[in-house]
């Protein structure tokens, strides 16, 4: 009986222990860490500390604002402007038989000083700095502020209206500097700051993303635009300030925003650093900035004019006009042809084509893979060069003759010399004058509207309204493409008949 206690007792003993080891496998770490162990609990806590500072970094731009913040200035600009009369009709004799000389004490318009208030980006250590045109056009006195409240008299080296860029001068010797980086390079999702002093409260730093490439706004100038977009907040007094990449490099110079109210609402435009360089460039060693000219008005290839030539893919420009004597002439472009790639590149957008071309020195001879009669040729050109009244290649009374086309919805009229002289049209130009549009009609739904000039129609030309009644009477259910001139400007338009 003893014996069999003692047994018991040994076996109780091995399972106790038994399940204090099991116990142990469970909760070790827990009991390791809290008791055992002030290095390994000092380890764990490393690690845990290691991990936030991490974490922390990855969501902070402190160090790369501090880096690149110094090169971002402010531009202050003073000019002289004409204040307005208090009574501009103070010299009407109506009003004055009306009410006599009561109170109406003519004033002859004062001179006022104007001052302007934008942001600038010091690119080189001896002081140039890029900023926008339309910050210190018409400015006498410029003066720019660096973040430690020095402040720089400057002096304008060039500035470039259609490029919306101006490049000053401030003496100064290792000044801050941004470096230039490759917009080419940025992509839509990429992380970018802007920088400058929004509505003159201070340097103010803002972040976003890159949210579309190759925009035109058309808000400027409007000639030269490739605005890389984003919706880091830019408000009044940014224009000319940075666009700074997470490699703290320069990628672009805001310069505008979409808004119905006039404050940030996400949608703002920064000129590429690649645009930037190039004028940049230009104007500090000579002053001014040369562009090249092909000499050609072009448009999109939209799916609708790619079926309606016939072509499956919706790719290039077309080429809706060509000017006399240009280099597109001297080279044999033609109107209808389609330019799909300029110097090897393709060519998939208006737009892009034109700065392609502008920012290509004069004189170069440029490669054209060009599109005829659904055929590839390869054509060769030595480029012009821009004047500054023109902007680069363009992206778009009554006769008794009149009748009504039922199938494409107008009215139309011979053209004759003397409204062909009103058009702006060369001499010697035929076609039809649209008269009226019907609503509804194929031609409404087609874009066309009351004083176009129908030149061609299905790449036949029409001198007259006969000639353009057989013509559309004769079309099939392929879109129609019809060649248009609007106060001058030619372009393609597609209709759908029937």
């Amino acid at each position: 009986m003893e014996l069999n206690r003692k047994k018991v007792s040994a076996s109780l003993a091995v399972l106790a222990t038994t399940v204090m080891f099991v116990l142990g496998l469970f909760v070790g770490d827990n009991v390791t860490t809290k008791v055992s162990g002030a290095d390994e609990t000092a380890s764990v806590a490393g690690v845990n500390t290691a991990a936030s500072q991490n974490i922390g970094a990855s969501n902070s731009y402190a160090q790369i604002v501090s880096r690149v913040a110094p090169a971002v200035v402010t531009v202050r600009s003073e000019g002289r402007g004409r204040q307005a009369q208090q009574f501009p009709f103070a010299d009407d004799p109506t009003l004055r038989e009306f009410f006599g000389n009561r109170g109406i004490v003519p004033q002859q318009p004062r001179e006022r000083r104007r001052s302007g208030l934008g942001s600038g980006v010091i690119v080189s250590s001896d002081g140039y700095i890029l900023t926008n045109h339309h910050v210190i056009d018409g400015a006498e006195k410029i003066t720019v502020q660096l973040t430690n409240n020095r402040t720089l008299d400057a002096k304008v080296v060039g500035s470039d209206a259609p490029s919306d860029l101006a490049v000053l001068k401030v003496e100064g010797r290792e000044l801050p500097m941004l470096p230039l980086g490759d917009s080419d390079q940025m992509r839509v999702g990429d992380v970018v700051l802007a920088i400058g002093n929004p509505l003159g409260v201070g340097q103010t730093v803002t972040s976003g993303i890159i949210s579309a490439k190759g925009r035109r706004t058309g808000l400027s100038d409007g000639s030269f635009e490739d605005f890389l977009q984003t919706d880091a907040a830019i408000n009044q007094g940014n224009s000319g300030g940075a666009l700074v990449n997470t490699n703290g490099e320069l990628v672009g110079i805001n310069s505008q925003i979409l808004s119905p109210s006039g404050g940030n609402i996400g949608i703002g435009f920064s000129i590429p650093s690649k645009m930037a360089k190039n004028v940049m460039d230009q104007l500090v060693k000579t002053g001014a900035v040369r562009r090249g000219q092909l000499g050609v008005t072009v448009q999109q290839v939209t799916s609708e004019i790619a079926a309606s030539i016939g072509v499956s893919d919706a790719r290039g420009v077309i080429v809706s006009g060509v000017q006399p004597g240009s280099a597109a002439e001297r080279a044999g472009l033609r109107q209808g042809d389609i330019i799909a790639q300029f110097n090897g590149t393709k060519v998939d957008d208006s737009n892009a084509f034109r700065n392609h071309v502008a920012s290509t020195m004069p004189g170069t001879e440029v490669a054209l893979t060009v599109m005829r009669d659904r055929e590839e040729q390869q054509v060769r050109a030595t480029l012009g060069e821009l004047s500054g009244e023109k902007k680069g290649e363009s992206v778009n009374t009554r006769n008794d003759e009149t009748t009504s086309s039922g199938k494409l919805g107008i009215n139309a009229q011979d053209l004759t010399p003397e409204v062909a002289a009103q058009f702006r049209l060369p001499a010697g130009t035929k076609g039809v004058v649209v008269g009226g549009v019907a609503p509804g009609g194929a031609a409404a739904e087609a874009g066309i509207v009351e004083g176009d000039v129908i030149l061609e129609f299905n790449r036949q030309k029409v001198g007259s309204v006969a000639e353009l009644q057989k013509v559309v009477g004769a079309s099939s259910d392929r879109p129609a493409l019809m060649l248009i001139n609007r106060r001058g400007d030619n372009f393609y338009l597609t209709a759908k008949l029937g």
